[in-house]
Formats: structure tokens, C-alpha cells, sequence
């Protein structure tokens, strides 16, 4: 159940690459058509996911933490799809996401700025000053949505298996190069245990969801959440007691969790803005 991950910069050719990939190794393609058409069954409505989907969250008002509880049902959707195997997740932090994964293939794709601003270009048919606006628009917002989400650069090599510069190797070169990669033994040998830990990350996401969804938490922000078979462990910061006890009561009630180690300690940040 091998599963490849996909980092893109804007106009760099990534989407027929990753569906010509797609058909050869006759993997799911999970990328923006793919969630826009199930996201209904998860309570998302077209609007609210063009307004999250790849866009750095914010958790200051209860409209922003609707945003954040969306960002992770769209996440939800991507696990659930990524739990069956054979699947390239295209963007959306996929290679965070499953970093814990040990079956999963991290590709980037980039290409010289200005052979981007062609391509989108011609695809879009538009002014090629407008195209250079849109796509430095879009590196910048992609970056964010990593550093603010998975707090690293987008741009860091680490978190990636391979690079493929699109203005350098063609095409056909590149998807050669894919296919032969996920034959990887190593990949192979690490399916065993990728369903597990799958699991423990959508536990947890539900638990995040949930919380942020909670209109009793009146000024949530957000834990840091790990569960392991549905142990769940939980820390962070909250205002009152009050507010601890429901926010443990909640985690508690979430399906699929057996047990809650909670370090929660209640700091009352909200009068300490005040008084500054």
C-alpha cells in the first residue's frame, strides 16, 4: 500500500505527472477534484473548502476555528483515502502529514520561475504579468500554509525523497524515474505497520476537530494531540478549570479513544492580554 506524496510550486507540469503516474500504477490521485467531489459526505460545503484548502489557519475567533476545523476534515478525508494504500496525495502537506509513515515516497517538483510563468500562461490563457502575480501569489501562500501547519520550510530538501525540476528532465524521464522508486524494497517492508499509524493520526485529528468545534471551549487554542491505539495523550494551555474539565470530557467522548493522559495547564492569557 505504497503511498506518494506530492510538493509542487505552481506551473511546474506536476498535475499531468501525477495522473499519468496515477493511471500507470493504477494508484487514487487525491488532489483538489478528488476531495471537492466527497467532501459533502464530511460536511463541507464547496464554499468553506475554497476558502481553507492550502491556506494557513488562523485560531482567534470562533469563525477562524470553523476554518481550522475544516482544514482538518479535509485532512480527514486525505487519511481515510490514504489508509486503503496505492494512493498520490498531490499537495496539502501530504509528506507531513504522514510523516510518521515509513511506506511513503516524498517528491517535489520545481522548475525556473519564468518557464512557470509560460506554462500557466498558455494553460490559463492569460497576461504574463498576471500569471507572475498569481504564482508568486501561490509559492508564497503554500509556503505559509506549510510553516504555519507543519511549522517548517517549504523549501527544505529534507523533508523530500526526490526533486524533479521540470525544466530539466522531461516528462516521460520523470515519471520513469517515479515508478521505478516506489519499487523500492524499503517502501515495501514498511506497509506492515503504516495502517497503525495511520490510524493514530486520524484519531487524532478527530480529537482536534472536535475541539474546535466545541462551542463550550469559548477560547480554545490549540493542543498538542498523539494517540497510540487509542491512548491519547494531551497538552497545552487553557484559561479556567472549567474550561479543562469539558475540554478533557470531550476528548473523552470521541470514538476510538480508551484512555486520556492530559497535561493541560490553565493560564488565564485572556486577562494577561487585557491588563497589557
Amino acid at each position: 500500500m505504497a503511498i506518494i506524496t506530492i510538493s509542487r510550486e505552481m506551473g511546474t507540469g506536476a498535475h499531468q505527472i501525477a495522473l499519468e503516474v496515477a493511471q500507470r500504477l493504477k494508484y487514487t490521485l487525491i488532489d483538489g477534484p478528488r476531495i471537492k467531489s466527497i467532501s459533502s459526505k464530511y460536511g463541507l460545503t464547496p464554499e468553506i473548502l475554497q476558502m481553507v484548502d492550502e491556506k494557513p489557519p488562523s485560531y482567534v475567533t470562533a469563525e477562524d476555528r470553523k476554518r481550522a476545523a475544516a482544514l482538518n476534515t479535509i485532512e480527514l478525508i486525505i487519511l481515510d483515502l490514504a489508509r486503503k494504500g496505492n494512493v498520490i496525495i498531490y499537495g496539502r502537506g501530504g509528506q507531513d502529514l504522514l510523516k510518521e509513515c515509513k511506506n511513503v515516497l516524498r517528491l517535489r517538483f520545481i522548475a525556473d520561475f519564468e518557464e512557470r510563468v509560460e506554462r500557466f500562461a498558455e494553460r490559463e490563457w492569460i497576461d504574463p504579468d498576471m500569471a507572475r502575480s498569481l504564482i508568486r501569489r501561490s509559492d508564497h501562500q503554500r509556503g505559509g500554509f506549510i510553516h504555519y501547519y507543519f511549522d517548517r520550510d517549504w523549501l527544505d530538501p529534507d523533508y523530500y525523497d526526490v526533486t524533479f525540476n521540470t525544466s530539466r528532465l522531461s516528462e516521460s524521464t520523470i515519471i520513469d524515474c517515479i515508478i521505478a522508486a516506489t519499487k523500492e524494497p524499503a517502501l515495501k517492508e514498511s506497509d506492515k505497520s503504516a495502517v497503525t499509524v495511520i490510524d493514530s493520526v486520524i484519531l487524532s485529528k478527530k480529537i482536534e476537530t472536535t475541539l474546535l468545534n466545541a462551542s463550550v471551549l469559548e477560547d480554545y487554542r490549540p493542543f498538542t494531540i498523539s494517540s497510540v491505539k487509542g491512548a491519547v495523550t494531551v497538552s497545552g494551555y487553557i484559561v479556567s478549570e472549567s474550561q479543562k474539565k469539558a475540554a478533557i470530557a470531550i476528548i473523552k467522548a470521541v470514538k476510538g479513544v480508551t484512555s486520556v493522559k492530559a497535561d493541560i495547564v490553565v493560564v488565564d492569557y485572556k486577562a494577561y492580554k487585557e491588563v497589557m
